[in-house]
């Protein structure tokens, strides 16, 4: 893994938005709110496919090489009264940060940033580099995968052989409009393809991506907006079950709402995708929040459940997805159900740092994988503005935190048997 041999220089934006960096300065990252200097080997060179957001509101902080104290810049250091503004990196998929942008609020009248994941870069030697590790070494939504013109004719002809059938269509929205990865891949035929399938959610998740209703800032994509029959689902299914490469389909998708919720589609669905064929790997991705339909679903022969969680404490969990008639203790069920059934789970957990590292997160994170025993760990980057999910959860500022690296290495170290990665993986390939 390639590091820089010094830490890079602070970036900042001026207030059309073009990137420069400010030498005299490197580069500064966030734990849970309180500034960092980060170490060069917690970077690496930005990934291909990455994009840098201009952060309105926020001026940028960097560490003065001489002191190593921070420094708050509202102004460019050349003197011309020049106004600036903070950069943070979105990172492409299968990397996971280390830290966040580091930023200072100052106009009262600042957005709440848009809901992405907003990672700390600086510039060394013509290249910019983030505060980040790659988390899974597949390729699946790497960008050297997609070339558009190919994923325009393939998608249009698809849908145009299948006009009557409302999932595909929505799929082909999802692709063309969105850039979804996996809309992309199935209609590439390949991988892991997409089956949303629920207009509703008993969870009203603070950073929900496609329905916001916590007045935070606006969703990021269209939510569908009807129920597919079964057969709409197994049109998809087994074509991509049968002939894909490394072959998923995955009920539970972010244009989406909660897929147990549509529990007797998907058990049909299930059913008759199975009578037709063996292979590939049938997903679910959920909040995990209805133990009796994951029953139902392992029954009838779901091999994975990916659950959803930002915290593994409940009152943060709670304070994110806001639960509907459901806690915390039915997903530990669900997940309890899975693996007794013999079946692949997964943990999608949102990486915050500082609070994923805490102390007190990791010891209620290590009794989870010791009790439960999921299979793997996903390192997803929570999309969120991070002022705003620190408020939102009620996140101490003085919280103990071990750093993302150490508590990386713990997690090794104490559950030498867990996977770790970004995506579902396949579990049944034969190609």
């Amino acid at each position: 893994m390639i590091h820089p041999e010094t830490i890079p220089s602070l970036v900042v934006a001026d207030k059309n938005g073009t990137i420069s960096d400010i030498p005299s300065l490197t580069m500064a990252g966030m734990s849970n709110g309180q500034f960092v200097q980060p170490d060069a080997l917690d970077l690496i060179p930005l990934p291909e496919g990455s994009e840098l957001f201009v952060l309105p509101g926020r001026i940028p902080v960097g560490y003065d090489r001489t002191t190593r104290t921070p420094r708050f810049l509202s102004d460019h250091p050349s003197g011309r009264g020049e106004k600036i503004q903070a950069v943070a990196a979105f990172m492409a998929p299968a990397h996971t940060a280390i830290l966040s942008s580091a930023f200072k609020t100052v106009d009262p009248s600042a957005p709440v940033l848009p809901l992405f994941a907003y990672t700390a870069v600086g510039w060394q030697r013509d290249h910019f580099w983030v505060t980040a590790f790659r988390s899974d070494p597949d390729i699946r939504q790497d960008p050297r995968q997609f070339k558009q013109s190919l994923i325009t004719r393939e998608t249009r002809k698809k849908m145009a052989k299948a006009k009557g059938n409302r999932l595909i269509q929505h799929l082909g929205k999802c692709c063309l409009t969105y850039g979804c990865p996996a809309a992309r891949n199935y209609f590439l035929g390949r991988w892991e393809a997409p089956l949303p399938t629920s207009p509703v959610c008993n969870a009203r998740c603070a950073g929900c991506i496609s329905l916001q209703t916590s007045g935070c800032c606006r969703s990021t994509q269209d939510r569908i907006g009807f129920i597919p029959t079964p057969n709409e689902i197994v049109e998809i299914a087994v074509p991509h079950l049968e002939k894909a490469p490394k072959a998923i389909v995955s009920f539970g998708q972010g244009c989406e709402g909660e897929p147990l919720l549509q529990c007797t589609t998907i058990e049909k669905a299930i059913r008759k995708i199975r009578q037709l064929t063996s292979r590939g790997t049938i997903n679910l991705n959920s909040n995990s929040s209805i133990p009796d339909a994951v029953a139902r679903l392992a029954h009838a022969g779901l091999d994975s459940l990916r659950v959803s969680l930002n915290s593994v404490q409940p009152s943060y969990y709670n304070a994110y997805y806001r639960p509907v008639n459901y806690h915390f203790e039915d997903v530990r069920e669900s997940i309890r159900i899975m693996k007794r059934c013999g079946r692949f789970v997964s943990l999608n957990y949102f990486i915050f740092p500082g609070l994923t590292d805490s102390e007190k997160e990791t010891a209620v994170l290590f009794d989870l994988l010791a009790s439960c025993t999921p299979d793997l760990i996903q390192l997803r980057n929570l999309n969120m503005d991070p002022e705003w999910y620190i408020k939102t959860i009620g996140h101490p500022p003085d919280e103990r935190c071990m750093g993302m690296r150490t508590w990386l290495q713990k997690v090794k170290e104490t559950f030498p048997n867990l996977r770790l990665g970004y995506y579902n993986p396949p579990l049944n390939d034969t190609i």
